[in-house]
């Protein structure tokens, strides 16, 4: 009678690690931030240039020249990717999603970014001349030190935005 008690004891024992186990190991792949981006369209884009629509989030595109080609990345997503110090100059990035990107150093020249989200997106040192940044969403993206000579601001969300005087807009939106 003892052994079957204490055979059920450990059985239980068992099952109760095998529980935490399982509740652990599903918490931290819950947690852990996904590389979404898929490999395929990363290794297009670098040898195209053309990506329309490509999942790039989280995609290492730093220092990446797609000047050559004027690159089309309309309606990608590029959320958190890492872009600094990318030449995007002529690229077409429109409807493209920027949230929390880091476009740090980023030539944007002459680059069409219409209805992009560069939400919490940093463009820190980057060159937006003459670029088209019509109805994009700039709430709490850093443009401290950004170039920006005949850059298109119409329709614009500004909302906590650092300016590239350091200057944070007000919270309130702009339109």
């Amino acid at each position: 009678m003892a052994m079957l008690k204490l055979t059920a004891l450990n059985n239980r024992v068992k099952k109760m690690k095998l529980r935490i186990i399982a509740t652990v190991v599903l918490s931290l792949w819950l947690i852990a931030p996904a590389k979404a981006y898929s490999p395929q369209d990363l290794e297009q884009l670098k040898a195209t240039g053309v990506c329309p629509r490509c999942d790039l989030s989280d995609a290492p595109l730093n220092e990446l020249n797609l000047s050559f080609v004027g690159a089309n990345l309309r309606d990608a997503n590029l959320n958190r990717a890492n872009m600094s110090q990318v030449n995007l100059e002529r690229a077409d990035l429109s409807g493209a999603n920027l949230e929390i990107a880091d476009l740090s150093r980023a030539t944007l020249i002459d680059a069409s970014l219409t209805g992009v989200n560069l939400k919490s997106a940093n463009l820190e040192n980057a060159d937006l001349s003459r670029a088209g940044l019509i109805a994009v969403n700039l709430e709490g993206a850093n443009l401290r030190g950004a170039t920006m000579h005949f850059t298109n601001f119409r329709g614009a969300k500004f909302r906590l935005t650092t300016m590239p005087n350091g200057v944070v807009t007000e919270d309130r939106q702009y339109w």
